[in-house]
């Protein structure tokens, strides 16, 4: 089966001697390191990714193998027109913790070269900008074996908790690597530059995956914090209508951005101060006036309850 897989992203590298003997065993003619630019990308690694799917560790060295020497291009359009660099190098590499599924965090680590021409400056600008750093890989897999069954063709759905355990497929026995690509969106929760971590929306959920009382837990937070904020949305709203009726000389738009900023007790202070306030201005008028000259409990007497 073909495989898509985006975990990672670029950063500049500098080329060394080692570095150089083998970018120019892929070279028809010898380059040198100015001729060059060099970069390291994070090409795939063993943790759940946003498809509920993850490589097993002798997958990933499987692909460490496969992968050396192929090119990259952009998403995943192949024309010899679109290649822009080639893998020299790759390497396993661990990181601390452990995966959803429990066990170590591994990567494959990977290093390209282009050429320092003028239809690469562009590129390479980009790159150095950290505009060009998402990279997808492209591969074939032998196997997709479910976490639940341990079967390849199954009903399950990935993502989902069947008897308290979360259900993913690993992909095993890769038999062909065709190549890597610059992309847009990742789908491997990891995507960045390698050099540097930055924490990403989703990170909670990313942490409980695999522990279906997290999951649950943490859904119900969501809720939960999603009730608060409309109640303060609605809070913030009664306020500043409030304010608008109460004083008419008020500049509403910037009160509301002090509103905006503002917690509950303050809301709920000045709620209650300005709702006093329009109350004074126009107090509550009876439905029934008593006509002068005659007695009210007359007048009104059939309406008492």
């Amino acid at each position: 089966m073909d495989i898509r897989k985006e975990p990672g992203g670029v950063a500049r590298h500098s080329p060394d001697r080692e570095d150089m003997v083998l970018i120019n065993r892929l070279a028809r003619e010898e380059l040198t390191a100015e001729q060059v630019y060099t970069f390291s990308l994070r090409l795939c690694d063993n943790e759940i990714d946003r498809d509920w799917e993850r490589f097993d560790q002798k997958a990933l060295e499987g692909l460490r193998e496969l992968f050396a020497g192929k090119s990259g291009i952009f998403d995943h359009h192949w024309s010899a027109q679109g290649q822009t660099a080639r893998l020299y190098k790759t390497e396993l590499c661990r990181e601390e913790g452990r995966t959803a599924a429990g066990d170590p965090c591994l990567y494959l680590k990977g290093w390209a070269y282009m050429l320092r021409s003028e239809k690469n400056r562009e590129l390479i600008d980009e790159i150095e900008a950290g505009i060009k750093k998402e990279v997808s890989v492209g591969c074939s897999v032998a196997r997709r074996v479910c976490s639940i069954c341990g079967e390849e063709r199954c009903g399950h759905q990935g993502g989902r908790a069947y008897d308290g355990k979360l259900c993913f497929f690993t992909l095993q026995d890769p038999t062909d690597a065709y190549e890597w690509s610059f992309v847009a969106v990742p789908a491997q929760r990891k995507a960045g530059v390698i050099k540097s971590f930055r924490q990403e929306p989703g990170a909670l959920k990313r942490l409980a995956a695999g522990r279906p009382e997290c999951l649950e837990e943490l859904a119900e937070l969501e809720r939960e914090a999603e009730m608060g904020r409309s109640y303060m949305r609605a809070l913030r709203g009664e306020l500043k209508r409030l304010a608008g009726l109460a004083e008419e000389s008020l500049n509403l738009q910037l009160f509301a951005k002090s509103v905006d900023r503002m917690e509950e007790d303050e809301l709920l202070e000045l709620t209650r101060v300005f709702r006093q306030r329009l109350d004074g201005k126009h107090p509550l008028a009876t439905q029934l006036h008593a006509r002068p000259g005659t007695a009210r409990a007359e007048e009104d007497g059939a309406f008492l309850i």
